[in-house]
């Protein structure tokens, strides 16, 4: 998949792409300037994040799987094979 550098130095990232990385119009990048390539990461709403720190101080205790369980429903796995 191909894309091509403005004079502006703007690039328009390809919709499959957008789509896959569920990227929205206005949302903000990230470019790593120490990365060889050229590597953009979303930048997340870190205030949005730390809103739901310890949301789940109630349930202190329980498993890991007794926690998914319990908020996406019991998940059966397939026997895995030798």
């Amino acid at each position: 998949m191909k894309a091509t550098l403005t004079s502006k130095g703007q690039i328009t990232i390809p919709v499959k792409i957008r789509r896959k990385l569920g990227l929205k119009p206005g949302q903000v990048l990230d470019f790593d300037e120490e990365a060889p390539y050229l590597k953009a990461v979303p930048v997340f709403d870190e205030e949005a994040m730390r809103s739901v720190l310890g949301c789940s101080k109630s349930r202190t205790g329980m498993k890991t799987a007794e926690w998914l369980d319990e908020t996406r429903g019991r998940v059966e796995l397939p026997e895995s094979s030798p």
